[in-house]
């Protein structure tokens, strides 16, 4: 086998990729003429590659067999050495012509980002490294798009996210990121279903959308005839659970929002939505303190999370602010004082976009959004919304223009959302009677009024605390990831050349 030196693999990496395609084709061909099948259907691995290597004390001179993707060639006169990468890590072949025969010459027609089989002895090298000696090589198959430069993944961020395959495989660290975000759903659930909760399954297609503020994606049923709805939220339907008798749910969703995008939205997006009956807002805002510190701790094994160069304590007692106080602390507006009219005027002079006809409620939400949010960084519960932007949560106890609802903000974004459920269905029709009066003042994100919904609170719901969080900008946080669209594995992207 005739192998070129290291510096002739680069410069065959400079050559057009239509070109390169092209070579590899040939090389398939070359295979396929020589009686093997470059995509034969399994392989018996017994051993994968971190494996041989955590217990070479019993496994020397013994017979394994590994496989996986090549990742490097290093040829030497009739003898080979490379690495495979499998799921657990990368361990070096040792190939030689007079132990392959004649399948030493198939590596002649084998790349980079092929896929072997390999049957041999495991052994050590001269230079200490555990490596298999090649008894067997099996082609598992061929590559016909050559990999990005080894070494340091790929740097254009568009592509990475585009091609997440590819990303997966030359990017240091990627796929560790996705392994902790299971592992982050395990912790979540170990803690809730320790706590007596119950893991549930709703629709996601539905006949109304509901549970949010927010455009939905609409599509059509051709056997039904009707028009149906990708979920925006999962409140509603897990609140029928709650009438229904259940008093501890949680589920984990995908729910759908035909909005903008940025680093923190994806029109595709994963929530965690839970109900417990009997409970109020400060319940959940307990449970969801204690909820954060557990994953916290079982994921990373500290309560101090470093973030995007700083580092953010979940341990001690959170920050807890009133909406309206942290309103006027920022900017000295007090905001029951004024009506819509003299708000709106005050928030256009700070040089606020403001919306035609907003509510009161409206204006308080883009004054904080604007002037208090951003500077969240440190865990903050900030309580107590108006009564306009939170039309299923129970009017405040002690002031009825506002709500028992709380978010919850974490490097300056909301990490969750709760509120004391609203269960009076004379009141919650009232409230989605004001948010048809919105919608057709043109508002495309106010609630449509479920009639069906209406009928499960006539029949009777207890007191209930509900909850929803962002489990895409939570992982985002725990695995200090700048952006959504790096711990989606398959963002939504424009066309490419769009």
């Amino acid at each position: 086998m005739v192998e070129l030196p290291a510096e002739s693999r680069e410069e065959q990496q400079e050559r057009p990729l239509d070109e390169l395609v092209f070579h590899r084709k040939e090389k398939l061909e070359r295979l396929r003429q020589k009686g093997v099948n470059p995509y034969p259907y399994k392989f018996e691995r017994t051993h994968f590659s971190e494996e041989v290597k955590a217990n070479f004390s019993l496994l020397e001179e013994k017979e394994v067999k590994v496989s996986g993707r090549i990742r490097s060639f290093r040829a030497h006169g009739k003898s080979t050495f490379f690495h495979i990468q499998d799921d657990a890590g990368q361990i070096q072949i040792y190939a030689k012509a007079d132990l392959l025969g004649e399948q030493y010459g198939f590596l002649d027609d084998l790349d980079i980002g092929d896929f072997v089989g390999i049957n041999g002895a495991v052994f050590k090298t001269h230079k200490g490294e555990i490596s298999v000696r090649a008894a067997g090589l099996e082609v598992l198959a061929k590559s016909l798009h050559p990999l990005p430069e080894k070494w340091h993944g790929l740097k254009d961020v568009d592509l990475r996210q585009r091609q997440r395959y590819v990303d997966l495989i030359v990017t240091p660290g990627v796929k560790e990121v996705f392994i902790q975000r299971t592992a982050i759903y395990k912790a979540i659930r170990e803690f809730l279903d320790g706590r007596g909760f119950l893991e549930v399954e709703t629709p996601i297609l539905q006949p109304l959308y509901g549970g949010a503020t927010a455009r939905p994606f609409k599509t059509f049923h051709n056997t039904l005839g009707i028009p149906l709805y990708l979920r925006i939220a999962d409140e509603l339907y897990l609140k029928r659970l709650i009438v229904g008798g259940f008093e501890k749910v949680y589920e984990f969703c995908k729910d759908f929002r035909n909005e903008g995008m940025d680093r923190f939205h994806n029109p595709e997006f994963s929530m965690l939505e839970l109900y417990w009956a009997y409970h109020d807002y400060r319940d959940i805002m307990m449970l969801v303190k204690e909820l954060f510190v557990f994953v916290g701790e079982k994921i990373l094994g500290t309560l101090e999370v470093p973030h995007q160069g700083d580092v953010i304590s979940l341990a001690g007692e959170w920050k807890e602010i009133s909406l309206l106080d942290s309103i006027k602390e920022a900017t000295g507006i007090d905001c029951l004082d004024l009506d819509e009219k003299t708000l709106a005027s005050a928030a256009r002079k700070m040089g606020l976009e403001i919306p035609a006809n907003p509510t009161w409620g409206v204006l308080v939400d883009i004054l904080f959004s604007e002037k208090v949010q951003p500077a969240l960084q440190a865990p903050t519960f900030v309580i107590d919304y108006p009564v306009e932007i939170s039309p299923l949560a129970k009017k405040h106890r002690s002031n009825p223009r506002l709500t028992e609802r709380f978010e919850l903000f974490v490097m300056g974004v909301e990490m969750a959302n709760a509120f004391s459920e609203l269960n009076d269905p004379i009141d919650q029709r009232k409230r989605f009677e004001q948010q048809l009066t919105l919608k057709e003042k043109g508002d495309e994100e106010a609630h449509v009024l479920d009639e069906d919904f209406l009928r499960a609170l006539e029949y009777g719901m207890p007191p209930t605390g509900g909850l929803g969080i962002g489990l895409d900008r939570w992982v985002m946080f725990l695995t200090d990831q700048p952006s959504i669209r790096d711990v989606i594995f398959f963002p939504q992207m424009r066309p490419e050349g769009s």
